[in-house]
């Protein structure tokens, strides 16, 4: 009996491995062909040979320069900033239970953006590896906020899904207003914020600035990986992770400070990006059910497959210009939104 309870356990975990293995394999073979179209494409065309030529320096002086200097960077920010706000997506929607939840809610990106605009209109700074920490700064700094507000507003000093929610809420509509504000005084800083805002992965981003940021996203992705069972008890309600041996207050802190390190990152890097951190996750729940050691890795791959794939959208639908990869988000987030809130909603019914 023993030995049909072990053949059976494992037969089951094998089913429950195995659609994991595909996701993630099919993820993989589609990030490796959007990395190497985002190579490939662009306004003059680098074939495979061209490619190779340049990685080993024996190609042109035009090629290994539009490799190194445009090519590259622009891949591994699409990889790097689609995986950070995927994975804080994940976060989020674990830790408030909220599955319209978003990075953006916690102040963060409206804090990295009032940072930015500061440095444009009183430093004078208009490159962004100029206000690349001046945006980690904001972001974390808007982040703090929320937290303590939020801290404040729950019951027995613990910050509640809800109270984080609407301090969130709040303070990015503050934030926000204070941004406007300044942009209607100062005029030329304007044109520097309103590039930056859309979202770009080109535009004077090297990969210079993933060095400076990358250990700070790393201790981000670390945290979440340390959380992700505790985040499957909070979908249970705070009590019952609470009945289960999980301390809230620290866990919470926890997973706010990997959404911060991760999303204040991303943002620094490539601006404002929306819709990754609510689409990709749903793609993967959809794909591998909720259980975030699951969730997390096949996440982080759609979120890096979605930007990059967005970015190439921009360079071929309008040549020989291009669209920022925020604007093409935003329209392919925008329905799918939608059609995931009408889902939702007949869910609920």
């Amino acid at each position: 009996m023993p030995d049909v309870l072990t053949k059976d356990t494992r037969i089951a975990d094998t089913r429950k491995v195995s659609p994991l293995l595909g996701a993630l394999t099919i993820a993989g073979f589609m990030l490796v062909a959007v990395v190497l179209l985002s190579v490939m494409v662009g306004s003059r065309s680098l074939d495979p040979a061209t490619i190779f030529a340049a990685l080993a320096g024996q190609a042109d002086a035009e090629a290994q320069a539009i490799l190194w200097e445009h090519r590259l960077p622009r891949t591994v920010l699409g990889v790097l900033g689609g995986a950070a706000l995927a994975v804080a997506g994940v976060v989020m929607q674990g830790q408030t239970r909220n599955p319209l939840a978003d990075p953006g809610l916690l102040g963060i990106t409206a804090g990295a953006s009032l940072a930015v605009v500061l440095s444009i209109s009183v430093l004078g700074i208009v490159t962004p590896a100029g206000y690349l920490w001046f945006a980690y700064a904001g972001a974390a700094l808007g982040a703090l906020i929320v937290f303590v507000i939020g801290t404040l507003a729950g019951r027995r000093r613990d910050p509640s899904p809800a109270s984080l929610i609407l301090a969130g809420a709040a303070v990015s509509a503050l934030l926000s207003a204070i941004t406007g504000v300044i942009l209607l005084i100062d005029v030329a800083a304007l044109d520097a914020y309103r590039f930056w805002t859309v979202g770009s992965l080109t535009g004077g981003r090297s990969l210079d600035s993933v060095l400076l940021v990358a250990p700070l996203m790393l201790l981000g992705a670390i945290l979440v990986v340390a959380q992700s069972s505790a985040l499957d008890a909070f979908a249970l309600g705070d009590d019952m992770a609470q009945s289960l041996g999980r301390r809230i207050l620290p866990t919470r802190l926890g997973g706010f400070a990997a959404v911060t390190l991760l999303v204040g990152g991303a943002t620094s890097l490539v601006g404002s990006l929306g819709f990754v951190g609510l689409v990709a996750p749903h793609i993967a729940r959809g794909i591998v059910g909720p259980s975030h050691a699951r969730l997390l890795p096949l996440s982080a791959l759609l979120g890096a497959v979605l930007v990059l794939g967005a970015d190439i959208l921009g360079r071929l639908l309008v040549q020989p210009a291009e669209l920022p990869v925020g604007i093409v988000l935003g329209v392919i987030g925008g329905p799918a939104f939608l059609v995931l809130v009408v889902r939702l909603f007949r869910e609920a019914r």
